[in-house]
C-alpha cells in the first residue's frame, strides 16, 4: 500500500510556473508604467506608490492568465516609446489648441477598428496605448472579435475617421513589433490593413 500523498490537481511543470511569474512581472511592469504616465510624470515616489498599486492590484485582484508567446525586442521597444511620446506631446497641442480657439466646436466620431493579433495582450496594450493619447478614446472592447470602438474627436471629413483607424493599427503593430512574436509579427506585416478596415 502506497503512503505518499495523493493530489487530484496535477502538479504544474517548473517551465509553466515559471512563465506564470514572468507573466505577472510582466504585467506589474505595465502597470507601473501606467501609473506612472497618469502621473504625469517619472519620480521615484511615483515608482514606489507604482509598485504598491500593482502588486496590491495583482494580489487582490488577480488577473485571467494571459500567455505571453512573444519576445522583446529593445530596438522596437524603444523606437516604440519614442514616437508614443512624439504623438502624446502632438495630440495635446492639438487638443490645447481646440480648446483655446474661440468659436469652434469640434465634431466627433466613433469608429470601429478590428485589430488584426487577437489575443488578450495585444488588445488590452493596444487600447491603453491608443487611451492614453488625448483626442482618442477607448469607449467598448468587443473580446470576441477583436475589435475596439474608439472616440475621436475634432472629425472635419471622411478622411480623419480613415486617418484615425490607420493610425489605431499603426499603434498596434509597433506593439507587435516590440513584444510580439514571430508569427503575430507575419500577421500584421503581410496585412497591413485588414479588410473591415479598407475604405
Amino acid at each position: 500500500m502506497s503512503t505518499e500523498p495523493h493530489s487530484d490537481e496535477p502538479a504544474r511543470p517548473p517551465r509553466v510556473r515559471v512563465g506564470r511569474w514572468r507573466d505577472q512581472f510582466l504585467a506589474l511592469g505595465w502597470l507601473v508604467l501606467v501609473w506612472n504616465l497618469l502621473w504625469g510624470e517619472f519620480t521615484w515616489g511615483n515608482l514606489a506608490a507604482g509598485l504598491l498599486v500593482g502588486g496590491a492590484v495583482l494580489v487582490f485582484f488577480p488577473l485571467p492568465p494571459v500567455t505571453f508567446g512573444g519576445r522583446v525586442r529593445p530596438r522596437w521597444l524603444l523606437a516604440f516609446v519614442g514616437r508614443f511620446i512624439v504623438e502624446l506631446v502632438a495630440a495635446s497641442i492639438h487638443v490645447a489648441r481646440i480648446a483655446v480657439q474661440p468659436g469652434y466646436r469640434p465634431r466627433g466620431g466613433i469608429i470601429a477598428v478590428p485589430l488584426r493579433v487577437r489575443t488578450d495582450l495585444n488588445m488590452a496594450l493596444t487600447a491603453e496605448a491608443v487611451s492614453l493619447v488625448p483626442g482618442t478614446l477607448i469607449l467598448e472592447v468587443d473580446r470576441d472579435n477583436a475589435v475596439l470602438y474608439v472616440h475621436v474627436l475634432d472629425v472635419r471629413r471622411p478622411q480623419d475617421l480613415a486617418e484615425n483607424r490607420a493610425r489605431v493599427l499603426e499603434i498596434e503593430r509597433r506593439i507587435v513589433r516590440a513584444i510580439g512574436s514571430a508569427a503575430e509579427l507575419r500577421q500584421v506585416e503581410t496585412d497591413p490593413v485588414p479588410k473591415e478596415n479598407r475604405p
